[in-house]
């Protein structure tokens, strides 16, 4: 662990919007809080707070709660994290002991929180949930960013996330190491293979997207080393080379020469072979796992009262 701050809150460099992120913390301790109706079982108990935490906790109690990972990995999320603690306990005291994009060991404490203990307790599975979520992602593609280290490629994401974080998700890929393909559906052209057949051919694509949308970058999917040629001829700023063999990618680049047009294989990877296909030539991998399918890391909250 590199980083020391008393003000973990901070989101300045990570490229996620305030705003976003305490909308995000409200969606979060809403589903914990207020997120159904009162129990038939206790009917006069209000929906509103942590039932446990108020029956078995006095109100005046404060305590101090470390975040602890129970697992190596890397971290990410954490200012999002600490801004949950903040949304229920205001005068809180905040310290960071890590900075996310740290590896970090078992044991470590990341997070250290002092204030009321029933606002510790009822925001510790929010916190939890998106430290761990976001940690996770960081911790994965790390692995692929030190298993291609040294070919020049770049391991990407893509726009397979969890309906309504993809700004967390895609800032913890960039945590571990890995850089983020288009945000959506706006800010890059992808021309595959249904544009295509819509507009008759991939040349006639191109063309349309240049026309109507001109300050937009254009990339088209390739499942042939003709549709390469294809393509660049089409005037395509950059390649989406699916599902080819390392021999097809080598051809791709050998095609694509020395124009300045990028070239991202896709499509079957696995750690296993991350690094031949990397050493291709191509500029990207591009990774949905990164985000559909990382475990998360384990982190834990340790309370000690008073």
């Amino acid at each position: 662990m590199d980083g020391v701050t008393s003000h973990p809150t901070d989101l300045t460099g990570t490229g996620l919007s305030a705003a976003w992120v305490d909308e995000l913390v409200e969606r979060t301790l809403t589903e914990d809080l207020t997120g159904g109706p009162p129990l038939p079982s206790a009917p006069d108990v209000a929906v509103g707070y942590d039932v446990t935490s108020a029956a078995t906790v006095p109100g005046t109690q404060f305590g101090t709660a470390d975040l602890v990972a129970r697992a190596d990995g890397v971290l990410a999320g954490l200012p999002v994290a600490a801004r949950v603690f903040r949304r229920l306990a205001p005068g809180a005291t905040l310290t960071a002991s890590a900075t996310d994009g740290d590896r970090v060991r078992r044991g470590d404490v990341l997070l250290t929180v002092r204030g009321p203990v029933r606002a510790l307790l009822a925001a510790e599975r929010s916190a939890l949930n998106i430290a761990s979520r976001a940690s996770g992602i960081a911790t994965h593609t790390r692995a692929w960013a030190d298993a291609i280290a040294g070919t020049g490629a770049t391991v990407l994401d893509t726009r397979k996330t969890t309906p309504g974080l993809r700004p967390l998700e895609k800032y913890a890929v960039r945590c571990g190491g890995g850089s983020n393909k288009r945000m959506g559906l706006y800010d890059v052209a992808m021309v595959k293979d249904n544009h295509v057949t819509a507009a008759g051919s991939v040349a006639a694509a191109v063309a349309m997207v240049r026309e109507r949308a001109p300050r937009v970058p254009v990339q088209v999917e390739c499942d042939t080393v003709a549709q390469v040629t294809e393509a660049v001829e089409a005037g395509a700023d950059f390649l989406l080379l699916d599902n080819m063999t390392p021999d097809q990618l080598r051809q791709a680049v050998a095609a694509v020469g020395d124009r300045d047009v990028e070239l991202e294989a896709t499509g079957g990877l696995t750690l296993a072979v991350a690094r031949e296909y990397a050493e291709t030539g191509v500029d990207f991998l591009s990774v949905g796992a990164l985000t559909h399918s990382s475990p998360i890391l384990d982190l834990a909250l340790d309370l000690r009262v008073g």
